[in-house]
């Protein structure tokens, strides 16, 4: 796993422009903490920071081949797990490789394959490739956009990097932010592209960019089709559980400490599971990881959102498989941490305003970090097997908008609450949702013939799987790799969620329970307490005094009268904030929180603020 970052410029000769590479490569450095480097020609530049996980001496980067017609070169990140497959059937076609990594694989299939590379790859990557035989660069993303690729459009080329930070490093790049881009940052809807910053992109899932002297064009290579689903229960419960082994087995391949994120949930618990009989296999025993708050199992309260706490299936799992398990449990004092915050915010370039779903992750990231290289994950099995709490509520799946902005929890309430007046009615929210609603529907495959209901829950999975996850993942990449933590997500496979997708929503739910392919699947891997638990989302702490030290720290803005974060915040609303019991509604802490946020980002980044 790294960062990468770039420039084309047809009308400069970037040869003299090492220091502005080296800067923006350089902001990516806990991406990529194990080696650098930067590689120049007259009309590009490419930079590169590794975090070496596959053959740690021979995969440097950028790395090169040079052909009769001219060089190419790649600057890549993530990892392909077919890679083996795909380095023997190069091999029969004559190519010779010097190493044994994952990319040297990536840059010898362009040879063979040009930009049908990508239908080639099963994997989470994104890399640009620069091809001097033709001048041209592409950029290429992976199917679900597990790894993120950002791009700007310049009068002759383009700025390119993992993070907005690389091309906010430039000085060809502005740190604008205007209406459309503070609109989605508050709505929610996930609109594919988005970064935020004025003027740049983000390279979509699925998707090449080719940028050459003409400009810049774009190619989608794979989406979710509607194809007839033919098996029956018991094939297609045999056939995920196929798919669940041979993932997670090409997953923990790595010349590096690896683990697994356990919350104790189901979709945890079954890659943990899985992965602990394949390292047994092996003679190995697996490692696994859980993050806690000080003191939730004791004072625990239950909610429309939360049933349980985590602790005592976490528990069972681990006696189950064996695993070797350490709780990172967190207190209201460190989550409250201004410095945390703004490491947080650094590491997601944005003022995303969630609070200790953030911070919490962070740190357990970090702790993590000091034992291990690369972890599993469980994320995105709600999104592929309908598994979140509004799949099942019939006001949600019925709500004529994006069924997570529909359902009852801190997500789906006032978001816009803690703006400015003048701003609220700048944005106009509401007519921004419905628009991005309306599109994203109509973009739906269905088959014909499907019945209304069949046709509402394919829509509904749709919505997920291009919108809601890319959060997930853009938030998980991020956060984990601020601290140099490679995460995998198993469930992103795309044979898994093309196969998935397409089952219908009676044999998803056939058990009469939230993801009930998946639990039969796995059965056999996971512990009974937690095959029958209900969804539970990430967890948050339950402590008075965080939403107290959330207060005071908003006390403190107040206080700090010319900030110009209040050319966005309405002050009255946070001085009401401010003076409300400590146990606020989760509404108005998450207000609290993207102040917070908002102030900090602010004086990380003084970005332009273009209202109107």
């Amino acid at each position: 796993m790294c960062g990468i970052a770039g420039w084309v410029s047809y009308d400069s000769d970037l040869r003299q422009r090492r220091d502005v590479l080296a800067a923006m490569t350089d902001t990516m450095a806990c991406r990529g903490p194990d080696d650098a480097g930067v590689w120049l020609r007259p009309h590009v530049g490419l930079g590169h920071r590794r975090l070496a996980v596959i053959d740690l001496a021979g995969g440097r980067q950028p790395m090169e081949v040079r052909t009769p017609s001219g060089t190419v070169a790649l600057v890549y990140t993530g990892e392909v797990y077919n890679f083996t497959e795909l380095r023997a059937e190069l091999e029969s076609k004559g190519h010779r490789f010097r190493t044994a990594s994952d990319t040297e694989v990536v840059l010898l299939g362009y040879l063979e394959w040009g930009e049908g590379l990508a239908e080639h790859l099963n994997g989470m990557f994104a890399f640009a490739i620069w091809d001097e035989r033709e001048d041209k660069l592409l950029m290429i993303r992976d199917r679900l956009g597990v790894k993120p690729l950002y791009y700007y459009p310049t009068p002759d080329g383009v700025l390119f990097g993992s993070e907005p930070k690389a091309i906010l490093a430039s000085p060809a790049a502005r740190r604008a932010v205007d209406t459309a881009g503070l609109r989605e940052l508050i709505a929610f809807t996930m609109t594919p592209g988005w970064a935020l910053w004025k003027d740049m992109y983000e390279v979509e899932p699925a998707t090449v960019v080719t940028v050459d002297a003409r400009g810049i064009r774009t190619r989608v290579y794979w989406r979710l089709d509607a194809t007839e689903h033919t098996d029956d229960q018991e094939t297609t419960v045999a056939r995920v559980g196929e798919l669940m082994t041979d993932i997670v087995r090409r997953q923990l391949v790595a010349d590096v400490p690896q683990c697994v994120l356990l919350s104790g949930g189901l979709d945890s618990s079954a890659v943990t599971g899985l992965a602990a009989a394949r390292l047994a296999e092996q003679g190995e025993r697996l490692r696994t990881f859980s993050v806690d708050f000080a003191n939730r199992e004791e004072t625990f309260r239950a909610d429309e959102n939360w049933d349980s706490p985590d602790t005592p299936y976490i528990r069972d799992v681990v006696e189950l498989v064996g695993s070797e398990h350490r709780f990172v449990t967190l207190s209201p004092h460190e989550l409250t941490d201004p410095a945390l915050r703004r490491a947080v915010i650094t590491a997601r370039d944005m003022p995303v305003g969630l609070g200790e779903t953030d911070t919490s992750l962070y740190l357990l990231f970090k702790a993590i970090r000091a034992e291990s290289t690369v972890a599993l994950s469980g994320e995105s099995s709600d999104e592929v097997f309908g598994g979140y709490r509004w799949f099942h509520d019939p006001v949600a799946v019925n709500a004529p908008t994006f069924p997570w902005l529909a359902y009852r929890s801190p997500m789906s309430q006032d978001r816009a609450a803690a703006l400015h007046p003048d701003l609220r009615r700048t944005l106009d929210l509401d007519t921004y949702v419905a628009d991005q609603y309306a599109t994203a529907v109509a973009a739906v495959e269905h088959l014909p013939g499907a019945g209304a209901h069949e046709r509402r829950m394919r829509t509904i999975g749709n919505l997920h799987l291009t919108r809601f996850v890319r959060m997930l993942l853009d938030r998980k990449d991020r956060v984990s790799m601020a601290v140099g933590l490679e995460v995998r997500v198993p469930f992103c496979d795309h044979r898994l969620v093309e196969y998935v997708y397409n089952t219908p929503w009676s044999l998803k739910s056939f058990d009469g329970r939230e993801k009930s392919l998946l639990r039969h699947a796995t059965a056999h891997v996971v512990p009974p307490s937690v095959q029958g638990r209900l969804k539970s989302p990430y967890p948050s702490t339950q402590d008075p005094g965080y939403g107290a030290a959330l207060q005071q720290q908003a006390k403190e803005v107040l206080a700090d009268h010319d900030h110009p974060v209040f050319t966005l915040i309405d002050r009255a609303w946070l001085t009401d904030a401010v003076g409300r019991n400590v146990t606020m509604p989760s509404g108005d802490r998450r207000g609290l929180e993207r102040v917070l946020d908002l102030y900090h980002w602010f004086d990380l980044y003084q970005p332009e603020i273009h209202l109107g």
